[in-house]
């Protein structure tokens, strides 16, 4: 953990609730506590659900950075219908279900870089909490039970539509016939759902019967980070109803603010729409990791600002292939240069040159990663810093290449490759090849294939047909690998 730096930026960020950027002061000083809503597991993640995951993991880990204790909560919503039908089409229990794909969100979240939360509350191991806060509501008047279910009065709460911007007249105004009479308002929310004949129940003092979808984190949220805390996150498409019945239930309950700053990541669409299963239009992670290393999926959902929205083409996955092999490219090229260090001439004297404008360039990546990242968490602004300081570094690697390394421009090189390998790393990415065995082989073959063309270029040359000398070079910088001609040799590098 990076000690905290009064020299570096505040930390400010857009609060969906005020919808205004605020300086980000915990109510703990130096401790921030982070509810951000998990998965309802009932399948494979797809691409969507890393978008939530990958967001708030590199916010958390730069407030770690800062030198901040988060503590970090991420349930599971491990009993909902669709569960149910899943098992019941299965002729399984809804808990192996659930287990199951428990199981393959850690699988595919480890892979993609993303450390364990803090917690991974259960709602199946909560009911007590939400039975609390139900009882709570209905002694104060703001929930009512009908028949076996429970339902929230949204009436009977003043700042109902305060997330969203939505008014309780408009709802009310807008709303259809009501498909249930019993209901005091179309818009009022089950708390407590009364069990059917072949689903999963527990004894309430209502009768039987399961949770609503939005009590379970409301419990959970309160449980483990208590009646206020600092960050609720999650996907804009939470807003409306989940996140502001979360507010409406908890405030009523508690009669104290519920989340002090609300952040919502952008949606993933593809093809114009949300990415959902029930749409049928997702992109599985498992999939996806085997054409993408997870480095390269992290660039893809990092590379624009959180809160804006995506929508997903192919080619957008390969730039951020190409983008990230910029990374990958200046550590195995400084690598192999720090290891030649001292076998050549010992560097030109126009490396002493080079110094002063490595140091610079990395001191402004160090500090324009920091402003972006303190700016509402702008981690494309952070990137493009970072991509910036390659960019120098590459530039002062060239002639390091064909006269060796000065001890001079050793120094700064190796600074430059630091702060480049740790800012990377509190974005939660990668430098070591091992970390995506997969993608190293596919890496290790492509660099084979194109040495084989160098090497047949070199031939065409000597043989003086330069025609197909200069195809073969036309052809590579279509494919976006560079080729550079010195006195001692041809080499090559991936561009963008």
């Amino acid at each position: 953990m990076h000690t905290s730096d009064s020299n570096l930026p505040p930390i400010q960020l857009e609060n969906s609730l005020t919808r205004r950027c605020e300086p980000l002061v915990p109510q703990v000083p130096g401790r921030v506590g982070m509810y951000v809503c998990g998965v309802t597991v009932y399948d494979h993640c797809h691409l969507g659900h890393a978008v939530p995951a990958v967001v708030f993991d590199a916010i958390r880990r730069y407030l770690e950075y800062r030198g901040y204790l988060v503590d970090f909560v991420v349930n599971f919503t491990d009993v909902d219908d669709k569960i149910i039908n899943r098992a019941h089409a299965e002729g399984s229990d809804y808990l192996a279900v659930s287990e199951r794909f428990i199981a393959s969100y850690f699988e595919d979240m480890d892979r993609l870089g993303v450390r364990r939360a803090s917690l991974y509350p259960r709602a199946t191991q909560h009911i007590p909490e939400m039975h609390e806060m139900i009882r709570v509501l209905m002694d104060k008047g703001a929930a009512y039970a009908v028949e076996g279910d429970v339902y929230f009065d949204i009436a009977r709460f003043a700042g109902y539509g305060k997330l969203s911007g939505r008014k309780v007249e408009e709802l009310l105004a807008g709303a259809r016939i009501a498909a249930d009479s019993r209901l005091r308002q179309p818009a009022d929310f089950a708390l407590w759902k009364g069990a059917k004949p072949g689903e999963p129940g527990w004894d309430s003092p209502w009768g039987r019967g399961r949770p609503g979808w939005h009590i379970e984190c409301s419990a959970m949220a309160c449980r483990y980070l208590g009646q206020t805390f600092d960050i609720h996150g999650g996907g804009l498409d939470l807003v409306f109803p989940h996140h502001e019945n979360e507010i409406a239930q908890s405030e009523a309950a508690t009669g104290q603010p519920f989340a002090r700053y609300w952040m919502h990541n952008g949606i993933l669409n593809l093809g114009g729409q949300k990415m959902s299963k029930s749409i049928g239009n997702v992109l599985g992670l498992k999939l996806l990791f085997q054409k993408h290393s997870p480095d390269e999926l992290r660039q893809y959902l990092l590379g624009t600002h959180y809160r804006s929205p995506q929508n997903f083409e192919e080619d957008g996955l390969e730039k951020a292939a190409r983008a990230h092999c910029r990374f990958t490219n200046v550590f195995e090229r400084v690598t192999r240069v720090l290891a030649g260090a001292g076998k050549g001439a010992g560097g030109s004297e126009g490396q002493a040159a080079l110094a002063q404008p490595l140091r610079k360039a990395t001191d402004q990546a160090q500090g324009r990663f920091h402003q972006c990242m303190s700016d509402d968490f702008n981690t494309g602004g952070a990137l493009g810093a970072l991509f910036e300081l390659a960019a120098e570094l590459n530039r002062s690697l060239q002639s390091a290449e064909t006269d060796g390394l000065s001890e001079g421009l050793a120094a700064p090189v190796r600074q430059a490759r630091a702060t480049l390998s740790e800012l990377l790393g509190v974005l939660g990415f990668s430098t070591a090849p091992a970390a995506a065995p997969a993608a190293a082989r596919s890496s290790k073959l492509t660099g084979k294939l194109v040495e084989l063309l160098v090497e047949l270029r070199l031939d065409a040359r000597k043989a003086k047909d330069f025609a197909l000398a200069d195809t073969i070079r036309k052809r590579l910088s279509e494919l976006g690998v560079e080729l550079k001609d010195s006195p001692t040799g041809t080499t090559y590098s991936l561009k963008v």
